[in-house]
């Protein structure tokens, strides 16, 4: 996707050939800023820190930076603890574990010698099927823009509303949630979306609405609350947002706040999808409330950034003095209210029968 009429990733090498190269989302939507990666600790603190954020965007970064640690040494140790240390930084995404897990996978039978340059391949192979896997599936949830489009004719726009942010920045390019709505777009249908502002950290008002408004997508920030009554209004035609982890019976976990939408569509008969790739579904888990769910820091409810007249950017306080804050960053969404799972694969119910249908060759 562009950014200011120059295509990017969201990760990449440098011309060096070995160090990683990020944008850094903290500093979105005010600063476009890009951070070097040379270390894997800059790998793991670039994900706890989310300067990288988004399930298959923190695989990607956890891949690199198991490269970046066999630089340093390439033993079966180091290579143990890299994988142990850069998957305790967040708890939920199950992309992070399968990245490092595929990343163990390319190199624990090669002899150390080799190892390095296996495991920049398998990085670089992993972004790539990213690119691919998040193409797709835009490819197949456009379909489903397309059926709305043509019920409401020509010169109505498709009403889409999503929450946090499951865009390019939360992948390696295209986005999940967004995939279909930028391939809508591209295609000159007539697309709206409605950008819930998605507290804590504001992902929707400062990431989803960035990475819109840079390809040209017309959209509309809301507050997080305003979502269930644009729907009792008619105003949305459809929801679609990502996820951090899907169950083998389809219950997803997504960022706090999306439990909330699907009641909302659910109440008012308004399609409510949810976009994943393949290495998003933990097929060792049937019950969406075994999912752990990170706690996070108070900070973020309490304090936010923002940009002064001057041009400087702050963070101020916004809460009463000596209160207290909860931060649970995601929630978890019966299978029972999600309409449809759009994958790589196609659409299915959410449901292990669903799944089971899309991916009869799991591992």
């Amino acid at each position: 996707m562009k950014i200011n009429g120059t295509a990017y990733r969201t990760i990449w090498l440098n011309e060096d050939g070995w160090s990683v190269e990020i944008i850094d989302q903290t500093r979105l939507p005010h600063e476009f800023v890009t951070a070097r990666l040379t270390r894997m600790e800059d790998a793991a603190v670039a994900i706890r820190t989310m300067q990288v954020r988004g399930a298959p965007l923190i695989g990607a970064t956890a891949a690199y930076g198991v490269c970046l640690a066999l630089r340093e040494d390439a033993s079966d140790e180091a290579m143990d603890a890299a994988i142990d240390h850069l998957a305790d930084q967040r708890p939920t995404a199950f992309n992070l574990r399968w990245a490092l897990d595929e990343m163990r996978k390319a190199v624990r039978n090669l002899p150390r010698e080799e190892r390095v340059k296996a495991a920049y391949e398998r990085a670089a192979r992993l972004c790539d099927e990213d690119v691919e896997t998040c193409r797709m599936i835009g490819v197949h949830g456009l379909q489903l823009i397309e059926e709305i489009a043509a019920k409401k004719g020509a010169g109505e726009a498709v009403n889409v509303l999503t929450h946090c942010n499951a865009g390019w920045l939360a992948c390696v390019d295209w986005g999940t949630a967004t995939s279909p709505i930028y391939q809508a777009h591209n295609k000159g249908i007539d697309v709206h979306v409605w950008v819930d502002e998605t507290r804590p950290r504001n992902q929707g008002a400062s990431l989803t609405a960035y990475e819109l408004g840079a390809h040209g997508v017309p959209h509309t920030i809301i507050v997080d609350n305003a979502g269930g009554h644009l729907m009792q209004q008619g105003a949305v035609d459809m929801v679609i947002v990502g996820t951090d982890r899907v169950t083998a019976a389809g219950d997803v976990a997504n960022k706090i706040g999306t439990y909330l939408k699907a009641l909302a569509a659910k109440d008012n008969d308004v399609p409510f999808f949810v976009a994943l790739p393949h290495s998003t579904i933990d097929w060792s888990l049937e019950d969406g409330f075994d999912i752990p769910i990170e706690e996070r820091s108070s900070d973020e409810v309490l304090t936010m950034p923002g940009r002064l007249p001057d041009g400087s950017v702050v963070r101020v306080e916004i809460a009463a003095p000596g209160s207290e804050a909860d931060n649970p960053a995601f929630d978890v969404t019966p299978a029972r209210l999600v309409s449809g799972l759009i994958t790589e694969r196609g659409i299915c119910e959410a449901s292990a029968e669903g799944l089971s249908k899309l991916y009869p060759d799991r591992d």
